[in-house]
């Protein structure tokens, strides 16, 4: 029987936080349903610029939405795409497909033609809802692809008339704020979000979606390879909100402000920002992105309580508002993940907002969240946390996940809970190597469990460097190159070799005014660890490539090392 088995990470919860949540009773058709009953016309939905929508105004737009996809010619089981910023349209459209009992597939408006192309190819949508500075890009798909039905979005019609006004200012700063939110324009052969609004049909009530019916298809690169859609349905994603409500305590429903600056295309906003905020009643305010200035003017208006975000954006806020000489007090409880949380920035955030931040750990199979600090002094800083309420985890082999590991023993995180997902669309071969029997998955993650259940991240599998048998894990070698005065940043990875092993190789951000001296930064190295883990490579780059969330892309990474050797 494994270590785990007696979910020894319990005791360390929170005061109040139980064990587990109950089942799912209700879809996220149903769960908007409630927050209408509830919040009706006298709590805010959602606040775009100032311009706010009640949770009574945003059901009406979601019915208005979906009614005008079924004139369409969208019904239930279709997907619908959505290439779309954080605007109050994205919420409405996301909630409207459902509502029809169809399929949600999120994708980033910035990817090029390419990208969005190839994940088109695969999930087959012939609806698309898109901001307008693509539309000419999704119009321009072959027309075997069967993309029919594409409804345009120009987001400044959701912004306050005033705001709006200023956009059309013939002025430099004006014009290139115009230009970065909408191209003004309605694509050909598109239909505008207007126009879908307006449409009425007369189809009768919508079918009723099931809680195992797939909501959202959310493509990630997944424990291995390419981009592929993972299927999350209704129960997924409406426990996984529940697991987020019973883990911070102290919220009161209808009252809390949730800033939207996490995209909700990415799987960690939408569970944050479209489900969990959405179920208890919270004021959620939208940025199409994150601009310092955006946010302090919204905290004017309406301070945040609750701010889920990555750690650079954390520690530019403390920055910033120190500059600008204004507060952040009030903002009780902020959710950090997709990279390490360094222990200063969790420091400076405290005290300068007197709330708590913590870091978690997810994954898009998870819908996302599987393990977090504990939102309380049982929080431990360096680690990710204790597995959510009902979820369970084990640590194996990696190369024989029938074999467990014990405690404090590096090994492959698996996880299993009512948040995982039901496998990859179209890919079966990658399901059955991600999902195991008994409803384990395998999260391609190497980990070391404490005894008490608190969870560290060691590396990725697919990305342990290979050095002539022996294994490398690249953040203990970025830790140690960051241990130099010089550097700023670093990411490691492996280029291959002749004889098919691979070597050590690091990409370096160094301080303004630094210049690189390989043979220090190699003595830095050599003082940690042993001679294999040293970089024989080391190149200076402006900046490292991140994902949307601020992730490093050590892919990429690699690519560009290779290139230059």
């Amino acid at each position: 029987m494994s270590d785990f088995a007696s979910r020894p990470w319990v005791a360390s919860y929170a005061p109040g936080v139980p064990a587990d949540v109950p089942p799912a009773t209700e879809t996220l058709v149903d769960m908007m349903a409630a927050s209408t009953r509830l919040y009706g016309s006298q709590h805010v939905a959602l606040d775009f610029f100032g311009a706010t929508t009640t949770y009574h105004r945003l059901d009406a737009l979601i019915e208005a939405a979906a009614q005008g996809l079924r004139s369409l010619g969208v019904t239930a089981g279709d997907r619908v795409a959505l290439v779309l910023p954080n605007c109050p349209q994205h919420v409405i459209a996301f909630h409207a497909v459902l509502r029809l009992g169809a399929i949600v597939v999120e994708h980033n408006p910035l990817y090029t033609r390419t990208e969005l192309l190839r994940q088109f190819q695969d999930h087959g949508a012939t609806a698309a809802i898109v901001w307008d500075n693509v539309a000419d890009t999704v119009r321009s798909f072959p027309a075997g692809l069967g993309v029919t039905r594409v409804v345009s979005v120009n987001i400044t019609k959701a912004m306050p008339l005033g705001q709006r006004a200023l956009l059309r200012l013939p002025l430099p700063k004006a014009v290139a704020s115009r230009t970065a939110l909408t191209s003004h324009r309605n694509a050909p052969g598109t239909v505008s979000w207007e126009s879908l609004l307006a449409m009425r049909t007369s189809g009768g009530p919508f079918p009723a979606a099931s809680l195992d019916d797939v909501a959202v298809l959310q493509y990630t690169s997944g424990t291995t390879g390419a981009p592929k859609g993972a299927m999350l349905t209704h129960r997924n994603l409406r426990i996984n909100a529940s697991q987020g409500e019973a883990w911070v305590r102290g919220l009161v429903k209808g009252e809390e402000v949730f800033y939207g600056v996490l995209p909700l295309f990415h799987a960690y906003g939408l569970t944050l920002c479209l489900t969990f905020a959405m179920s208890v009643g919270a004021r959620l305010v939208l940025f199409p992105k994150f601009d310092e200035d955006l946010l302090f003017a919204a905290m004017k208006r309406n301070p945040a309580t609750f701010l889920p975000a990555v750690p650079p954006i954390y520690q530019r806020l403390v920055e910033a508002a120190t500059r600008r000489g204004t507060s952040l007090n009030g903002i009780r409880f902020a959710i950090s993940g997709a990279m390490t949380l360094p222990a200063p920035t969790v420091a400076a955030w405290e005290t300068a907002t007197g709330g708590l931040l913590v870091e978690g750990y997810g994954m898009t199979e998870c819908s996302p969240i599987a393990a977090c600090n504990p939102i309380g002094p049982s929080r431990r800083p360096g680690t990710v946390g204790v597995p959510f309420p009902s979820t369970e985890i084990r640590v194996v082999d990696p190369e024989n996940a029938a074999v467990d590991r014990a405690m404090n023993e590096d090994g492959e995180l698996l996880i299993r809970g009512p948040q995982v997902f039901q496998g990859y669309w179209n890919n079966d071969e990658e399901t059955v190597a991600t999902l195991l029997p008994g409803g384990w998955m395998r999260t391609g993650d190497i980990v070391r469990v404490s005894a008490d259940g608190f969870i560290t991240i060691v590396d990725r599998i697919k990305e342990l460097i290979d050095t002539n048998g022996f294994k490398v894990s690249p953040s203990e070698v970025e830790a140690t190159l960051l241990l130099a005065v010089d550097v700023i940043d670093a990411a490691v990875v492996g280029l291959p070799t002749a004889t098919g092993s691979e070597t050590v190789a690091a990409a370096v951000v160094l301080r303004p005014g630094a210049r690189l001296d390989v043979q220090a930064l190699r003595t830095t190295a050599r003082a940690s660890l042993a001679a294999y883990k040293v970089p024989r490579t080391i190149v200076q780059l402006d900046q490292l490539p991140r994902s949307i969330v601020g992730k490093v892309e050590r892919r990429q990474v690699r690519d560009i090392l290779l290139a230059r050797r």
